[in-house]
């Protein structure tokens, strides 16, 4: 077994000797939890540690490992310059996964630059362990901006090339969320909490499949800098059988500190369902939308609906917009405002082919895109009347804004339109109205699938 454990732990220099100044008693928790972490690392005793860091050297549409053979660093610019690193790197384990990387498609490696020096995101958890353990080599990973899933795919790779007879540990560097509190230094947002909750009970039971089911729009509020570094590391154990242990959680300045444990006990293939936990999240909208596209692109022609479709699939008529997302970045989305054909399934077979092909802002879908693709599925709900926008909620109600033969339509909860005014403002351009023309409302809830 070459994965033998993975941890979650935080990064505030101020849990550094001679750098909090009376500060330390706030995260007493989280510095005993980093203690018993580097003690269990020590006695794993690895040959290779493998650290992602959201202070690395960050690309959006490449995942860097740091290159050379050695990294270095201190804490000067934290007013501690006497604590400092000096780590080999282990370019052969760095090598393959670069290979690996290129022969499927992942855009990873060492290229974009040397930097030699060490970001706090690595030296923090670094200081702990190296106080019980040294003898081993570091593989340091930045995340990217590509999406959840690419970075569960890329560390899903990085355990499939990892020697059997080489012992590996990973450590996931990153906070929570940077807005737990009006008086902390990024002040408070009330997505912080929400998710700095949400994400330690999906770590305390090792719920990987929650990690990757955060809207991007919700974390950005929540000014989280961890997550994709914690995806990575879910991916690398992917297919293990882990026994999860969430050490403490403090959040005493506004940003949330978790640490986490776990511990690989054997393979067990059906607790993943024998794929990723990426596919057993995936519902049978998103896969029939997946799985349509794919087999219009390999037969050009559209798929039949699969006879294992059930449910209000294939029980109820309805609206559907298709949305395809690639690295984040809408590529297309085509929709329908009432039912066009038998069922929902049926809706979502025609829809995603015209959000692929028919999106007038984008151009088509290329077949060597497909892989990159995210899928995000809106089955709407009857519509309703409305007197005026306060009635309106864009986290829950779409709109729908109309004055004859005139209509235009905005879903709920769309990234970046953060007033009712915004929403119905866009919805009125898409149907074509003046600023001054009339008009009328209604709403519609969703029910969204990604």
């Amino acid at each position: 077994m070459s994965i033998i454990a993975t941890f979650i732990v935080p990064h505030p220099p101020l849990v550094i000797p001679g750098i909090g100044s009376g500060e330390k008693e706030l995260v007493h928790d989280t510095i005993n939890a980093y203690h018993t972490i580097a003690k269990e690392i020590a006695k794993i005793k690895p040959d290779t540690i493998i650290l992602s860091s959201p202070h690395a050297k960050l690309y959006q549409d490449y995942f860097h490992i740091s290159p050379k053979s050695k990294g270095i660093g201190n804490f000067s610019q934290f007013g501690a310059p006497s604590i400092s690193f000096n780590v080999d790197y282990d370019e052969s384990l760095v090598n393959e996964i670069s290979k690996k990387a290129e022969q499927v498609g992942i855009p990873a490696g060492t290229f974009g630059g040397i930097d030699l020096a060490l970001d706090h995101g690595t030296m923090v958890p670094l200081f702990f362990i190296n106080q019980y353990y040294e003898a081993y080599k570091l593989v340091r990973i930045s995340p990217s901006g590509l999406s959840s899933s690419k970075h569960y795919q890329f560390g899903k790779l990085i355990q499939s090339v990892i020697p059997n007879d080489k012992k590996v540990v990973w450590v996931a560097s990153g906070d929570l969320s940077h807005k737990l509190k009006k008086d902390g230094p990024y002040g408070l947002s009330k997505e912080g909490p929400i998710f700095d909750k949400k994400l330690t009970d999906a770590i305390a039971i090792g719920d990987f499949g929650k990690l990757l089911s955060f809207d991007s729009r919700f974390t950005r509020k929540a000014a989280e800098c961890g997550l994709t570094s914690f995806i990575m590391m879910a991916g690398s154990i992917d297919g293990l059988q882990i026994e999860p242990n969430l050490l403490s959680y403090e959040g005493p300045f506004g940003v949330g500190y978790a640490v986490a444990m776990f511990k690989v006990i054997k393979q067990d293939k059906k607790e993943f369902n024998n794929d990723s936990s990426i596919k057993q999240n995936e519902n049978q909208y998103i896969k029939l939308a997946r799985e349509s596209l794919n087999y219009y692109y390999k037969h050009n022609k559209r798929m039949s609906r699969p006879k294992n479709i059930s449910g209000d699939a294939v029980n109820n008529k309805a609206g559907v917009f298709v949305s395809l997302y690639k690295n984040n970045i809408l590529r297309g989305c085509v929709g329908t405002l009432q039912a066009s054909t038998n069922c929902v399934a049926d809706e979502i077979i025609q829809n995603v082919i015209r959000a692929a092909e028919s999106d007038p802002r984008f151009p088509k879908v290329k077949q060597k895109e497909l892989d990159f693709l995210q899928y995000k599925i809106d089955v709407l709900q009857k519509s309703e009347p409305i007197d005026s926008i306060d009635e309106l909620d864009i986290i829950k109600y779409g709109v729908i804004v109309y004055n004859g033969y005139k209509t235009g339509l905005l879903l709920p909860n769309i990234e970046g339109i953060d007033s009712i005014e915004e929403q119905v403002s866009i919805a009125k351009r898409k149907a074509g109205l003046s600023e001054n023309e009339p008009y009328r409302l209604k709403r519609f809830e969703v029910i969204r699938y990604k």
